[in-house]
């Protein structure tokens, strides 16, 4: 049995007022919308245009052609004004344009059948590879993450965890951390043998009757139920046996083993039900039956450490961790112990393998604070090899959040991804989905299409994910377009994954995803030149919604940094500007309710967005570094501690301008009569207060300014410095004369070498 599940459980996470106390996952399949929903949504996007539209010919005919604006600098400044407008409302026109595509896709999707899934996969299929880049993740994150996906039902699936941990830490916790990680794919194997093994001799006891007694009896029905009885039985006693310490511990458990738990069960009454009416279940499904069971508990679950290995890249980003394993899919290795470290060689025919990597069709990509729902890898699989969908590259269902979620901002956070899913499915039908890289079955052959091979330090290093920008899933997205191939969102939930319980942990989280999106956009701007020249251009929708998808969040910021910022001539503020808004904001209102909210979150959600302005800021602006220097940002992991995550002293102390600065304007704006910048500065003033309250708290705001102040005068007592005594020279020295050999002619003898020449 694994260490956590004997652990004594941990007390949760303290819950917050204003959360939902209990509130189950939405159902995978979604609900079938109304045709007023569409019919409302066709109206929003009219309206939209059709004021924007009159706004313009508002500014532009009655106040810029009517002498209005009698100066260069007025001029200027209702030319600045207009275009942050228009930016703004072609952002909202692009969330109901989505949101719009979603509701069709989900009123037309029909589920496949059970029995058609079974029938699909009777036939020989290899194995699908499943890909879990980790670092510095908890065991427990991981533990379920890993489960969720050795539970899929498939017939040949192998789960790999990568380890992207400095394989020798110097502290002693990260060294325990770091052990538990490793040992959970060992559990995980050990804890499947014994079912496994049981439904695997059930299996081949079917095969042997159906040959020796030419077909199978009631009898065989009987073992049939005996196998899902049990296999419900041993389900429930793991899920009993698991520990509940937070609200992602009772979804995997309610979800992914008693999820599975009931399906199985459903099966078992069938089958018994089919048995009381003395009725025979036809030879071939009892075979798929017996089968089934195989499938979910014969799962191969294993860990990989490329940093362990000097011929691999150990570039610090999840793209090149998941590239330096792609790259041995098919291949046998032999380990090779250098000075500078072990390597992997390709093996000879005739040498001992110390590594086997067998090749994938499929590579299903999964972050390791992800969950699957128990039928993703057979559904989204069967979906890429229906023939019509051949040139899909990449299917996924974009992830859902956990429910429960015990503190406000986790919540509110957990809504936005939650509406994101709908825009996901939307950019679908205008084909311009984008891989987002918490889940995602990806096909091999399209990867090969954009493989790029570089050598790193006389070593081949591959790239399949582009690790460019730490938005590596939206930069490949890109790049499987210009080879022809397109992506697909898989209209239902089936993933889930966690969202950042604090406000620390949110702007590590969101800063990243802001950052990225500028420098992929001359990809685009490439793809779209060589379609019109090959007489196949892309689509209106599908280049607007993927301009607003990469750009939407620079100008969107600079957009309302300048509203915020700039006192604008109040005969600019039109009320057409906030009539232009209110379908935006009512369909948004319409889709938290859709989703399980509530419609008054969406005053919550602006809120939110104002006091993440400056973290957003932050990232355009490194993205705007990233273009000028050609440097790679660093790839910041998402915190995700049970304790709260510090925030820095910029991103505490902003949000509290913000709120002063719209307090000044609105005073001013009373002062001079100017109602219309009056009523927008303190709605801003009001609703980024209430989300200081609400989702840093003042005394985390005293806390984190504290910290911010202090935290130069603190140094790391544990810092150590690297041994370097003359005995560990001279065993460095020995292997390196051995293995280089002499220096080149001309080159200067190193001092290491010296010493080891003088003791020879």
């Amino acid at each position: 049995m694994q260490t956590a599940e004997r652990s004594a459980p941990a007390q949760r996470r303290r819950r917050q007022w204003g959360t939902e106390r209990s509130q189950a996952p939405l159902p995978a399949v979604h609900d079938r919308p109304s045709n007023a929903k569409l019919i409302w949504g066709r109206v929003a996007i009219w309206v939209t245009v059709a004021v924007w539209a009159l706004y313009v010919l508002t500014v532009v005919v009655t106040l810029l052609m009517a002498g209005a604006f009698d100066t260069t600098w007025r001029v200027i400044e209702a030319v600045s004004y207009l275009l942050v407008v228009t930016l703004l409302t072609f952002s909202a026109l692009m969330y109901l344009v989505a949101r719009q595509g979603a509701y069709q896709r989900f009123r037309a999707h029909r589920r496949a059948p059970r029995a058609e899934l079974d029938r699909h996969f009777s036939s020989p299929h290899e194995t699908l590879t499943v890909l879990v880049p980790s670092y510095a993740e908890e065991p427990a994150v991981v533990r379920k993450t890993l489960w969720s996906a050795a539970l899929q039902e498939y017939p040949s699936l192998r789960v790999v965890l990568l380890i992207d941990d400095n394989p020798k830490p110097s502290d002693p916790a990260d060294l325990e951390r770091l052990n538990e990680t490793r040992a959970i794919a060992d559990d995980i194997m050990e804890d499947l043998h014994v079912p496994a093994m049981r439904f695997s001799y059930a299996l081949i006891a079917c095969e042997h009757e159906s040959l020796v007694a030419g077909g199978l009896t009631e009898q065989s029905m009987v073992h049939l139920l005996e196998e899902y009885e049990w296999a419900v039985q041993w389900l429930r006693d793991k899920a009993a046996a698991q520990p509940r310490e937070d609200h992602v511990d009772d979804f995997f458990v309610e979800e992914v083993l008693l999820g599975l738990a009931d399906d199985l069960e459903t099966t078992a009454f069938a089958v018994a039900a089919a048995i009381a009416a003395s009725e025979m279940i036809p030879a071939q499904r009892i075979h798929e039956l017996f089968r089934r069971l195989v499938w979910i508990f014969s799962a191969e679950v294993a860990s990989f450490e490329r940093k362990r290995y000097v011929s691999l890249s150990h570039e610090a980003n999840k793209a090149m961790n998941l590239n330096s394993y792609i790259g041995l899919l098919g291949g046998r290795f032999t380990q090779q112990e250098t000075p500078d470290g072990m390597l992997l060689r390709p093996a000879t025919s005739s040498e001992l393998i110390d590594l086997d990597v067998p090749y994938s069709e499929f590579v299903l990509t999964l972050d390791a604070d992800s969950v699957l729902l128990r039928d993703y890898c057979l559904r989204l699989v069967h979906f890429l090899e229906q023939p019509q969908n051949a040139r899909v590259a990449v299917t996924q269902t974009p992830y859902s959040s956990f429910r429960e979620a015990p503190t406000r901002i986790e919540r509110l956070a957990g809504a936005t991804t939650d509406v994101q899913h709908i825009l996901h499915q939307g950019m679908t039908a205008h084909n311009a989905t984008f891989w987002v890289g918490a889940n995602a079955v990806i096909r091999m052959e399209a990867l090969d299409d954009i493989l790029e091979i570089e050598m790193v330090d006389g070593f081949e290093v591959r790239r399949y994910v582009q690790d460019r920008t730490v938005i590596e899933d939206t930069e490949s997205s890109v790049d499987l377009g210009e080879h022809g191939w397109i992506l697909i969102n898989y209209p239902e939930r089936l993933s889930y994954s966690a969202t950042p319980p604090d406000f620390g942990s949110l702007v590590v989280q969101r800063r990243r995803w802001a950052n990225g999106g500028l420098l992929i956009l001359p990809k685009l701007w490439k793809q779209m030149r060589e379609r019109r020249q090959m007489l196949k251009p892309l689509g209106m929708g599908e280049v607007m919604l993927r301009v607003n998808y990469m750009a939407s969040i620079a100008w969107a910021s600079f957009g309302l940094l300048f509203l915020l910022a700039y006192p604008y001539d109040s005969r600019l503020v039109s009320p057409l500007v906030l009539v232009g808004a209110l379908p935006y904001f009512l369909a948004m209102a319409s889709d938290l309710h859709y989703t399980g909210y509530k419609r008054t979150d969406v005053l919550r959600i602006y809120g939110f967005n104002l006091i993440m302005l400056p973290v957003n800021l932050a990232g355009v602006f490194k993205s705007v570094q990233q273009g000028l220097t050609g440097m790679k940002i660093p790839f910041a992991r998402t915190p995700k501690v049970k304790e709260r995550t510090a925030t820095q002293l910029l991103y505490v102390v902003a949000p509290y301008v913000i709120v002063g600065f719209s307090v000044f304007v609105a005073w001013r704006s009373f002062q001079e009569g100017a109602w219309g910048t009056l009523a927008f500065s303190t709605i801003n003033a009001i609703l980024a207060s209430w989300a200081i309250l609400a989702y840093i708290g003042i005394r985390n705001s005293i806390v984190d300014v504290w910290i911010g102040l202090t935290d130069w005068m603190w140094v790391d007592a544990n810092r150590t410095v690297a041994d370097s005594s003359d005995t560990d020279d001279a065993a460095l020295d020995w292997r390196t004369a051995l293995h280089e050999g002499h220096a080149a002619p001309g080159t200067k003898t190193t001092k290491a070498l010296q010493k080891t020449g003088s003791r020879a």
